[in-house]
């Protein structure tokens, strides 16, 4: 066999084994992720409820509004919060962080945190049972990920706080988050029906568009722990080809 025969065999062997080294790492890629069956982001809510019921006399605010903490939202009248204070029960001129109380039984909801009104319950000239909700507030800056996967019940194990998650955002973007926490309901096939909630400073620092607003549908790629028998292998591999730039 001439040197030329051996330089192409040996190039041969070298090419086969780098090609199965690369496809071994695909697949154990593919292994340590899963995709969402749902996923999309949501808020931190707030939801502003009276304790009496009346009439709402006054609103302040719309749908979609951004408002600061301790901005006036609406004004209920309160026959009975009028009773209440002739009698003693409840003092005049009460002022707390969420509310504001007048003598003649008025009361001034306000809005304990900063953020967008997200949904009004009752409008002007409404009436509003005691202990019903009046709105929701989305706190600003508290965006995250609400995503659902099925996995196996030992994948499931493979979940980790912190582990990374892509974001797939409407307009194709991509973003990275971090599992924040997992909660699982297992069905009689042993499928892990597990809601992931996944927090990314990308998205809390987002400008606010409808890619971005809550509600808005994304699609979730979870990384599982890779604890495979090649585990080890990828590893180094992945290493190598991050050292020479690939």
């Amino acid at each position: 066999m001439t040197w030329t025969n051996r330089l192409r065999l040996y190039g041969g062997i070298v090419l086969v084994l780098v090609l199965v080294a690369a496809g071994t790492l695909v697949f154990n890629q593919r292994r340590s992720a899963v995709t969402s069956s749902s996923a999309a982001i949501s808020a931190q809510e707030y939801a502003v409820g009276t304790d009496y019921g009346g009439t709402v006399t006054e609103e302040y605010v719309e749908e979609g509004d951004t408002v600061h903490e301790g901005q006036r939202l609406m004004q209920v009248q309160s026959l009975q919060l009028a009773q209440d204070i002739t009698k003693g029960v409840v003092g005049s001129d009460t002022t707390t962080s969420a509310y504001e109380i007048e003598p003649d039984g008025r009361i001034t909801f306000k809005a304990e945190v900063s953020g967008t009104v997200a949904k009004l319950d009752v409008k002007a000239g409404g009436y509003v049972q005691a202990g019903s909700e009046l709105g929701t507030i989305h706190k600003a800056d508290s965006l995250f990920v609400t995503s659902s996967f099925l996995v196996s019940a030992r994948d499931y194990g493979r979940i980790t706080d912190g582990a990374t998650v892509d974001l797939t955002l409407p307009n194709d973007r991509t973003i990275a988050g971090t599992v924040k926490s997992v909660s699982v309901v297992t069905d009689a096939d042993g499928q892990a029906k597990t809601t992931v909630d996944v927090e990314s400073r990308a998205l809390s620092g987002a400008p606010s568009s409808g890619v971005t607003s809550p509600g808005t549908p994304v699609d979730a790629t979870l990384h599982l722990r890779d604890d495979g028998r090649l585990a080890g292998v990828t590893d180094v591999f992945r290493d190598f080809l991050r050292q020479i730039g690939i």
